[in-house]
Order: C-alpha cells, then structure tokens, then sequence
C-alpha cells in the first residue's frame, strides 16, 4: 500500500494507522522517497530531517502496538515552515543572517506536534523573514508551484503549499501575517486556514509583525485543517497575546458541514473584495460556489466593508514599522551570520556589514519604510493614521458580522502568477494580499478552500471568513462548500493536477 500512502488525507493516513492496514515507518519513508523524486523540480523543503522523522515514526508504532492511547493524528507525518523554531533542527527564516543556526528550543506548537507523535518531515521554503507573497525572495532559491513549475507558489508560505500540494506532505505548518497562509493555499489548489489571532501560541515563531503574524495548517482537506488546528492551538502562558479561554469544537463543525446542509446561515458577500481587478475565472468561480451555498440552504447577503480600501496601505505601514523593530534583533553579535570588516571592526561596523550582507532587498525596503514611519515628526502621519484605519476596518468587521453568520470573497484575485513576472514591481506584487490582508488587521480567522480552476487550467482559492473566536464557524462552511464541490467534480481538486515528473 506504501505507493498510496502520500495521496491518502490525513485523517484517511490516519484511520489506516489505527487500524493497522500501514505503519507510520512505511507513511514516514513513503513521504521521504517522494519529497526525493520531485522536491528537486518544486523546492518545497529547505531542510529534510529524515533520521529524526523515521525514529520518531518508529516510536509510535512501538507505542501503538503496546496498546498505549495516541493522539488522533499520531503517527501522521508533517512538515513546517522554517519561520517556526524546531530544537536540532535549523531555522533560518529564509535568510542568510540565520544560515545554519540551530534552536536551542522548540515552539510551543511544535511541542505540541512532537508530544502527538507527528514525524516532522523538514523545514519548508519561505520568503525571506516571511516578506513576500511569491516566495521569490528566499535567501536560498524558489520553491515552484506544482500546477506549473514555471509559476509561483504563493507566499510567504509557498514551501508549505507546494509540499502539500506535491503530496510531499500530508500535512504542513504555515504562519499568515497578510495572508501567507491563505494566499499559498489559494494558488496550490490546497486548504490554508489562519486562526483567530492568539488562538494559536506565537511563542517561537520568529517574528515579522508582532500585532499580525498566526501560525496555521495547510492541509489537502478541511477536515486535516481542522485536525490539524485543535492539535497546535488553545491558551499558552509563554505567549502574552495567547487567548485563555478553550477552542471551539472544530473538528465537529467540519463533520458537520461535510453533510452539505448550511439551512440557516447567512454568508456575508463583501462588495469590496470583488469584481473590478480580479481575474475573470476567479471572479466566475467565486460567482459558482456562491450558488452553491445557496443550494445547500445558505441565505446569501451582500455587505459593505468601505474601509476596506485602505487596508491595504494600512498594513503596509503597520507591518514594517513592526518589522523594523522586531529585526532589529538580527546584528551579527548574538547569533547568525557575523561579517567582520577588514578595517576598524567596530560593533556599529559589525552591525552594518552583517545586516548588509545578510539581508535582502525586500527585507531591506522594508526595515527603511517602517524606520522611516516611525521617526520623529512622522510617527502621526504614518504609522499613527495607519492603527487608526485599523480601528475603523475592525468596525466595519463587526457591522458585517451583525448582518452576516461568515464573510467570503475570493482569496486572492488572480491565479498563479509566472516566477519572476512582478519580482521587480513591489507594489504589484503587495496587490496579491488584498482580500486577505483586513482579516490580520482585524484579528479575525480565515480560511482559504480550493473552488475550481480558472480558464488558465490553474486553481482558484474562495476565503471564508468569521468572527474572532468563531473559528468553528470556517469549518462547517468550508467543509460544505468542498463536498458541494468536489460531488461536482468527481473528487478532489488536486486529483486534475498534472503529475510532476519524478527522477
């Protein structure tokens, strides 16, 4: 059964373990041989950790086999995004500065992960210090998307979101500050979920924007999001912003949804995050899961967001003020990369040859601008009017969310996009953020589910959005509009992905 095991979900990967049919060893060697057939051609995985996956494969089959009681996904193998602190194993957050360095720690939701019996496969492709939404920037090369090795995958997380996608993982760990959960997921064809902010531990995540970044899953099904999401969240004491209350039920509100009845819920169509810009198959299949929803009893409303148009600057102020001070940590004295001039190697020299050398453009813009917004007699103009446009796009949330159970819109307004299209057009590729950004300035969840493929034959993401601390709310939506869909296409949208070419 070992060729099969990487097309199972991970629930199905996980029910065959319970019951005997595979082992996680054979799960575990099966997602290695073909993280080594195709990760070559998708450059998902920047550091593969295959001794430590198998030994800890090897242990829960031992456990099992004694009887003793596992976590429902115990056994599942996963992989995470380099921007997530793993003890032994190196983290770099896709930059030079931290080439090499290995954690003495691990974050709490890899903790959590390890303590389950999940085999952590190896650290997945990322933009630069999570900076970008094409994974373009990575200090160590592209990962490319597995629909067309010629177009990007989504970013920052596009090393996730390709791994899932590649069926080089069941199951992935991302992090969204702007949507590099649901953005990825949106142009890989796979499911991206951002939870409420602090629903998820932040604790050893290295961080961009403190106010904004979530960890989250990438998974091929809802249902794996799902899973996935009561494995890695609830209150952490190490984490100041981590909620203290306990998740709601989000496994059943996915097997709840998955009946296809949504009688009784009212979904919120954002006028803002539609039509004008977006890409005529993505507009269309938004247009066709909304019916859908209406089919499954769902009462379709249309709401108005207007600050909405602002989010976008907002964020983009708000962000590398955050940025600038969170990076301010990466100096060539305590860790990292340290480059030594030749002459007068003073700190503040250090400083500044290692920082030059270490980070890259993208960082570099946005280290300047967020600098530049918080100095004196700027602070008000810039950063200031931004936290304010924040409040009123908070309000606008809550108006909409009095009217409607769950927002939508598409995730993201075209498809993948060719590697190196918009690489030089900063502004252009930021454009790529607009639907998901307003739920991190927000605080409030979001998911990303696959609804088709545009008329490029590439995939096309529809956003689910709730209140905050309703993330149960996403589940029973987005597992009702994916069996909708997927009755319609006869099964899984990755299953008309075209197969990559294996070594």
């Amino acid at each position: 059964m070992s060729a099969d095991l990487t097309r199972l979900s991970a629930a199905a990967l996980a029910d065959a373990l319970t019951s005997g049919e595979a082992s996680s060893v054979e799960a575990t060697q099966a997602h290695l041989d073909r993280i080594a057939a195709v990760d070559g051609a998708v450059h998902a995985f920047l550091h593969v950790s295959s001794q430590k996956a198998l030994a800890t494969a090897a242990d829960v089959d031992a456990r099992r086999s004694a009887g003793e009681e596992l976590h429902p996904l115990a056994g599942v193998p996963i992989a995470v995004k380099d921007v997530v602190v793993t003890q032994g194993l190196p983290t770099t957050a896709g930059s030079k500065i931290l080439e090499g360095w290995v954690p003495p720690y691990d974050a709490t939701l890899v903790e959590k992960i390890k303590a389950a019996g999940l085999p952590i496969l190896g650290k997945t492709n990322m933009d630069e210090f999570a900076m970008g939404s094409s994974t373009e920037h990575s200090a160590y090369g592209n990962t490319h998307n597995p629909w067309d090795l010629d177009r990007i995958p989504g970013g920052s997380g596009g090393g996730s979101a390709a791994a899932v996608a590649a069926y080089e993982a069941p199951l992935a760990i991302g992090t969204d500050t702007g949507g590099s959960i649901r953005q990825p997921a949106a142009v890989t064809g796979t499911v991206g979920v951002k939870p409420t902010y602090g629903g998820v531990s932040r604790y050893g995540l290295i961080a961009l924007a403190s106010s904004l970044d979530q960890a989250g899953p990438v998974t091929r099904t809802v249902l794996d999001s799902a899973l996935l999401h009561e494995l890695i969240g609830g209150h952490d004491p190490r984490d100041s912003t981590s909620i203290n209350e306990p998740l709601p039920d989000l496994v059943g509100a996915a097997r709840l949804g998955a009946n296809g009845d949504l009688t009784g819920v009212r979904v919120g169509v954002i006028t803002e995050l539609q039509g004008e810009g977006y890409q005529a198959g993505v507009q269309a299949r938004f247009d066709e899961s909304l019916e859908l929803l209406r089919s499954a009893g769902a009462e379709i409303v249309e709401v108005s967001c207007p600050h909405f148009t602002y989010a976008l600057a907002a964020y983009y102020l708000i962000l590398p003020a955050e940025a600038s001070s969170n990076l301010a940590k990466f100096d060539g004295m305590r860790f990292g990369l340290r480059v030594i001039p030749e002459d007068n190697p003073t700190a503040e020299r250090v400083m500044s040859a290692t920082r030059g050398q270490g980070f890259g453009d993208e960082v570099k813009r946005r280290i300047i601008l967020g600098t530049y917004a918080l100095s004196a007699g700027y602070y008000d103009a810039y950063y200031g009017s931004a936290q304010k446009v924040r409040t009123l796009i908070q309000r606008d949330f809550s108006a909409a969310f009095e009217k409607a159970d769950v927002l939508v819109s598409p995730t993201a307004p075209t498809t993948a996009f060719k590697l190196g299209e918009k690489l030089d057009d900063p502004l252009a590729m930021y454009l790529n953020d607009v639907a998901t950004i307003p739920a991190n300035l927000a605080g409030v969840p979001g998911l990303s589910l696959p609804s088709g493929l545009s008329d490029d034959g590439l995939p096309v993401g529809f956003q689910v959005l709730a209140p905050a601390k309703a993330d149960d709310r996403l589940y029973r939506v987005g597992a009702a509009l994916e069996a909708l869909l997927e009755n319609e296409w006869g099964g899984p949208l990755l299953g008309r992905a075209p197969e990559l070419e294996t070594r």
